[in-house]
């Protein structure tokens, strides 16, 4: 034997030796210990996942989540109790292994159906819930899914009770055929009466929600959430590709997607979501209908009881005895119409984002008008009011040139005017009272306005604010431009800073039509009688709030403190006249000029 030879082989014998030793040394992985996150390729650890909500602490990503283990996540411990457990489809075409593939999913996850219904509370507040399961047939929509939902929303009607759905689904199950279809149309009808019935539905989209859940019950929430980056839409994405045979662009299709184009209320991240929950439900558990119910008859039994008292009257409205003063108490007189036009426009007039947070409290903004898009010229949601709920919805404009641009300079597309009128209609829904604060130049003049039909969008505004079932209080804060500020003005009543206008249209575009020559627009201010004062001797509006010196976001706490008691004054006015009284008297408002 040669020696090279020999020294070869005890080499190898030497590395091999060294490798065994080193393994047996090495502490060995308890198995389920580390998992794989399927976005980033990062081994992590199984526990650090569950106790960080099935979040990849790595890249952030989200894992799919358990039914059970969802409602443990947003149902207060020990008060889930679940309905229809053993409710079980059949094979209405007779598709062949599809019964067995079924009990195959039993046996493995546990579930009988791939949804889980039931009761439970959020924040000590009682809710019905229904949770799709990815697991069982990646949360496909058959009969008995259909079934369990429907029941659900049914016995959530007769209990007057909010729903929430967490959606993740492949869509219909093939497997049924017409049968699953179906399920679409049931699933929607049960909301449809849930819904006329006055009662609140919050639809929580995950990964995945596509196909027949996207196009039934998962897109029908009075509002909708979405976990952030999940998969939403109606065909899937290798179905466009293959159909289109192009690459589609990144985050299409995504949470954030359906947020810019006007789907989807807002994302929650995970940790956060039975706190936002809570939020929803508690600010929907009481109506201002039903407090000045409670004060009424409270009232009339003081009354009774102390025949000789007098009782405060809701309905009581000093305006109309000092209608005519062309000069309200505490406005400037000395400033031409042309002055208050340009202070108006300062930019470090405060926006309406800041009466938001000056007046309101506990604020959640919604986006998007549901058909098309998220006007950022438009903000609004629901918040409250001295402990009260209400929808507050305000023009944008910012205060810089970046915050300019981002608001198109508060001057509202169709789908903002859109927005607009989905949240009036949600809040007469829930019975909370609007108020809209008006600072536009007025709707935007462009190419695409007029092809998504700005029109249109005005015209609805007007039409269905005329018929709306709660009250509308509407305050110009800054600029009022023609229909574009009219379309949130058509309410109960208007009212306007000291130095606000409100008009046809700019002064310059009133010169320009009128006399050819827009440098006149001083003159036209003028001749406009677009100042508060103007508008106030006229009976345009009712109300004229002064101002500092100079309004600004650090001096706007004055105009807040006389807008707080007025708007309460308002409140109990306008929220105590039955839905015949308000319509009444907001038609006389109008058929008056």
């Amino acid at each position: 034997m040669k020696l090279d030879n020999m020294f070869k082989k005890t080499r190898i014998i030497s590395r091999i030796q060294s490798h065994n030793t080193v393994r047996a040394s090495r502490p060995e992985v308890p198995e389920g210990l580390l998992r794989k996150c399927n976005k980033c390729g990062a081994a992590i650890i199984t526990e650090d996942v569950k106790k960080g909500y099935y979040i990849c602490p790595k890249c952030g990503g989200y894992f799919r989540v358990h039914a059970y283990r969802r409602i443990q996540m947003v149902i207060d411990e020990g008060t889930f109790e679940e309905w229809d457990h053993e409710l079980v489809g059949g094979n209405p075409v007779d598709y062949k292994g599809y019964p067995e593939k079924v009990q195959a999913l039993q046996e493995k996850t546990g579930l009988k159906e791939a949804v889980v219904t039931g009761k439970g509370k959020i924040n000590g507040r009682d809710t019905v819930i229904a949770v799709c399961d990815g697991r069982f047939l990646m949360a496909s929509m058959g009969w008995a899914v259909g079934e369990k939902i429907t029941r659900a929303v049914e016995r959530a009607t007769e209990e007057k009770l909010p729903v929430i759905i967490f959606a993740c689904s492949g869509g219909a199950r093939m497997q049924e055929g017409i049968t699953s279809l179906m399920q679409m149309a049931k699933t929607s009808a049960a909301l449809e009466r849930h819904s006329k019935a006055g009662l609140l539905y919050v639809s929580v989209l995950t990964e995945p929600t596509t196909g027949g859940v996207t196009a039934s019950f998962a897109m029908l929430g009075d509002i909708i959430l979405a976990e952030p980056g999940a998969l939403i839409g109606f065909a899937g994405p290798r179905v466009i590709e293959q159909t289109l045979r192009q690459k589609l662009p990144k985050g299409f299709q995504r949470a954030e997607f359906l947020v810019e184009h006007g789907f989807v209320d807002d994302i929650v991240r995970r940790e956060n979501l039975k706190e936002t929950l809570g939020k929803i439900l508690e600010i929907h558990a009481v109506s201002w209908k039903t407090e000045n119910r409670i004060r009424t008859d409270a009232a009339e039994l003081h009354h009774a009881d102390h025949p000789g008292s007098d009782s405060e009257n809701l309905t009581n409205d000093k305006r109309d005895s000092d209608r005519g003063d062309s000069n309200p108490a505490g406005i400037n007189p000395y400033l031409t119409a042309w002055d208050r036009v340009q202070i108006s426009r300062k930019t470090d007039r405060p926006s309406g984002s800041d009466y938001i947070e000056a007046l309101f409290t506990d604020f959640m903004e919604f986006h998007g008008d549901r058909n098309y898009g998220d006007d950022k010229a438009i903000i609004g949601g629901i918040a409250k009011f001295h402990g009260k709920p209400v929808t507050v919805i305000v023009q944008e404009k910012g205060t810089n040139t970046k915050e300019n641009i981002a608001h198109n300079f508060g001057m509202p597309m169709p789908e903002g005017y859109r927005k607009a009128l989905r949240l009036m209609k949600q809040a007469e829904k829930f019975q909370r009272p609007v108020i809209c604060f008006v600072d536009t130049p007025g709707a935007f003049c462009g190419i695409e306005a007029e092809e998504r039909g700005q029109g249109e969008a005005i015209a609805r505004n007007l039409w269905e604010l005329a018929g709306l079932k709660t009250p509308v209080l509407s305050i110009v804060t800054g600029e009022g431009g023609s229909g574009g500020a009219l379309a949130l003005a058509a309410g109960d009543q208007v009212w306007m800073l000291e130095n606000s206008i409100y008009s046809i249209l700019s002064p310059e575009g009133f010169a320009s039509i009128l006399w050819k020559d827009s440098t006149k627009a001083k003159e036209a201010a003028a001749v406009m009688k677009l100042t508060a004062s103007d508008l106030y001797e006229k009976g345009i509006i009712e109300q004229v709030i002064p101002e500092p010196e100079n309004l600004t976001p650090e001096s706007m706490w004055q105009v807040a403190e006389r807008l707080n008691d007025k708007i309460c004054t308002f409140l109990q006015k306008y929220t105590s006249l039955s839905e015949e009284e308000l319509l009444e008297t907001r038609y006389a408002r109008f058929r008056k000029f």
